[in-house]
């Protein structure tokens, strides 16, 4: 199978270590990745901010870019919604845009989604004895409507404590422009997402965006707590090097 790896603004610029993280799982899992270097942003900061005809310009380029792709997967809900909620309004004047639309629709995937609903991937041998909860990202859970994927890969982490955060539903605040225009509203819904993470009393946040990720641990930083936040593929990955290592010692203490 030949996934082609759709990497976020977010990722590309400041969180490379998600990109690899997926790269290492889809590949343990028998897919082909490749990166497409001709790729940039899918155009929902332009298309947030209203500007409609730079946002088609940027999603356009995006359609070609993709255009051969078998699969197309992103560690991003976000990125994901944009294509699949809001390519269909841009490209709705061009037919021929909007058939190329429908295809990458098609083929385009969450991560945890393409793990899940096509790979069949649920135990994927990982193990991270730590207490963990999980933040829904809004864009991946209501324009995607992924909502139990990503719960059903920690379910099958073995050793993780995972604990639900209370009123998980609740947005962090970030919503890209949001976050800067209505800069004390954003700050007073991520003040009350981090008070819901201090009383699950998790060593780690997940979700599957680095934009909530990264809204929630700078707000955290500020406080001077110590919580560390991962997305799920880093989450993942790193808990699959430690289920190898006990395996190992395992292995060893019985020899």
């Amino acid at each position: 199978m030949r996934v082609s790896l759709f990497v976020p603004c977010l990722v590309d610029q400041f969180y490379p270590q998600v990109g690899f993280s997926l790269v290492r799982l889809l590949r343990r899992h028998g897919c082909e990745v490749e990166f497409p270097h001709g790729q940039t942003c899918c155009g929902q900061a332009a298309f947030n901010t209203g500007y409609v005809e730079e946002a088609r310009r940027v999603a356009r380029h995006t359609l070609e870019v993709f255009s051969r792709a078998e699969y197309v997967i992103a560690p991003s809900g976000s990125c994901v919604g944009m294509i699949h909620r809001y390519y269909p309004e841009l490209f709705a004047h061009d037919e021929a845009l909007s058939r190329k639309a429908a295809e990458l629709i098609e083929k385009t995937y969450e991560f945890s989604q393409f793990m899940v609903n096509v790979l069949g991937a649920e135990d994927l041998g990982a193990r991270f004895p730590h207490r963990v909860t999980y933040h829904p990202s809004c864009h991946a859970a209501r324009l995607l409507g992924v909502c139990e994927e990503p719960l059903t890969l920690l379910r099958h982490v073995r050793d993780i404590e995972l604990v639900p955060l209370p009123r998980a539903e609740d947005c962090c605040g970030f919503g890209g422009r949001f976050g800067v225009k209505l800069r004390g509203i954003a700050v007073a819904m991520v003040a009350e997402k981090v008070e819901n993470i201090v009383l699950t009393k998790a060593e780690y946040v997940v979700s599957t965006d680095m934009g909530c990720l990264m809204n929630i641990s700078g707000y955290m930083k500020r406080r001077g707590l110590n919580v560390e936040t991962l997305h799920l593929a880093e989450l993942l990955d790193r808990g699959i090097s430690l289920g190898k290592a006990s395996v190992t010692l395992e292995k060893g203490a019985t020899a």
